[in-house]
């Protein structure tokens, strides 16, 4: 029977008499071999005062002895940071870029309060309408400035005047720039009197502001279409004189004859111009599908150029304008741009 008060020692059992005997933090057994030393004791742990402290083991006559070690005080001012060791401070996510599908919020340019502006102009930024219809709505007397009817189209305002449409006030809209990879059956325009699909349809959602195509795509040609409120940075990219770079992937309804290609890289005469395009690739095995490249902005110019050889396109996508590409922007869907692309074209970077 057990005798709880007999504490005889048992051989092979545990004996509370046998507890091992510590020296410094380190251990030994009754017998006196050596066991771990424990790393947590409290002459272990590191100081800050003059740096940290570590151990040195030696064996000396079948026994561990312990001996600390002190590391050479550091020399670096009190407070100072060792740059080499500090981690650097993880990036704060930015809640502008992904808030309301990826609405970006753009840097406000300096504008110069003393230099005038064309009354036009200054609507068509304000989002009011595009310039041709300002001029319509100043020569209707619908405008005034600083309290007085203005009806002549080429009177200029100060950023700092009062102006209002209809008597109310109008307002400088920031400037919004959208990219969409624009599907077939839909019509690129701001208002369709026939009601159907248009790229406004879109992107209802994106912004508050009023935004307008930049360009013009059939009804069923796809691709990139740039649309946006500033007015200045349009009128750059569609007016001839800029001559913006576009790449069109073509499919047609046969194979181009290579008279047919030597005809059109000489180019074709479209409404008394010569559009020559600057590069006719084949991506693929076949001479169905075509790569062009052209700078010229006239209504259906690609479909056209194929047209007088002899050729039906069944198939066009716009795969680039002015730099601009469709890349991970999925048929249907849109994008804004980034600050980076806003300047490049705002200083005509992009061909």
């Amino acid at each position: 029977m057990f005798d709880p008060n007999n504490r005889t020692p048992r051989h092979g059992g545990y004996s509370q008499d046998a507890n091992p005997r510590e020296h410094n933090g380190a251990h030994f057994s009754a017998d006196g071999a050596s066991i771990r030393p424990r790393f947590n004791a409290p002459t272990d742990r590191p100081t800050r005062e003059g740096g940290r402290q570590r151990q040195r083991f030696t064996r000396t006559a079948g026994a561990v002895r312990v001996e600390k070690v002190e590391r050479r005080p550091s020399f670096r001012p009190e407070g100072e940071v060792n740059a080499e060791r500090q981690f650097r401070p993880r990036p704060k996510h930015n809640s502008a870029v992904y808030s309301q599908r990826k609405r970006q919020e753009y840097i406000k340019t300096y504008e110069d309060p003393t230099k005038p502006i064309r009354l036009n102009k200054y609507l068509a930024n304000a989002g009011i309408c595009s310039r041709r219809e300002a001029d319509d709505f100043i020569l209707a007397g619908v405008i005034t400035v600083n309290g007085e009817v203005v009806d002549n189209l080429g009177a200029k305002v100060l950023p700092t005047d009062k102006v209002m449409f209809h008597n109310q006030p109008v307002r400088r809209e920031r400037k919004v720039y959208i990219l969409l990879n624009k599907p077939k059956n839909t019509v690129t325009t701001t208002d369709d009197p026939q009601e159907r699909h248009t790229v406004l349809d879109i992107v209802r959602n994106a912004c508050a502001e009023r935004i307008y195509p930049v360009g013009r795509l059939d009804r069923n040609t796809t691709g990139v279409l740039l649309l946006t409120n500033d007015g200045d940075l349009a009128a750059k990219l569609t007016h001839p004189k800029f001559g913006k770079k576009k790449i069109y992937a073509v499919t047609l309804d046969r194979d181009l004859d290579e008279t047919d290609e030597a005809v059109l890289r000489g180019g074709v005469m479209i409404e008394d111009e010569k559009v020559v395009p600057d590069a006719l690739e084949f991506p693929k095995e076949d001479r169905q599908h075509i790569g062009i490249e052209i700078h010229s902005g006239q209504n259906r110019v690609v479909r056209r150029m194929f047209e007088k050889v002899g050729y039906r396109v069944t198939k066009l996508d716009r795969v680039s304008f002015a730099g601009l590409t469709k890349k991970n922007v999925a048929r249907g869907k849109y994008r804004f741009l980034t600050p980076k692309e806003v300047a490049m074209l705002q200083m005509g970077a992009f061909e």
